[in-house]
């Protein structure tokens, strides 16, 4: 059962809501930093793209170089959507809780991966492939 103060927060969600605003900032933060490498690897794909390449050397490196960006930026991307939705549980009212399990999500871990979406238990049989895909 959880209590309520007269300000109708929960009993010791004071300390909460300021533990709140920080992971929302640096969640903000992480936001903008992967908004910025994602559309700078786009722009150095394309630019690797309009390099007129001579030889066949030339043409592997830029391939190469395109790939290794490709793959850069949809690690970015995958981080950043993972960003996102833990930004959207803040405003939810869910930040925190275990998306498969509904239970506390341990606050060490929070503060290593502010984005996770599991507790470690869950984690652990999502990395096995035990655990269904919560939306």
């Amino acid at each position: 059962m959880k209590l309520l103060c007269e300000d109708g927060f929960l009993a010791g969600a004071i300390m909460e809501k300021k533990k709140l605003e920080s992971f929302k900032k640096r969640l903000e933060t992480r936001q903008q930093e992967l908004r910025h490498m994602v559309t700078r690897n786009q722009k150095d794909g394309r630019a690797a793209d309009d390099e007129a390449t001579q030889d066949v050397a030339d043409r592997a490196a830029s391939s190469y170089t395109k790939e290794f960006l490709f793959s850069q930026s949809n690690n970015d991307r995958q981080l950043l959507n993972m960003v996102e939705s833990a930004l959207a549980r803040i405003r939810e009212g869910s930040f925190g809780e275990c998306v498969s399990c509904g239970k506390e999500i341990n606050a060490k871990r929070l503060e290593a991966v502010p984005w996770t979406r599991h507790c470690i238990e869950c984690q652990e049989k999502a990395e096995k492939g035990l655990l269904e895909a919560a939306q």
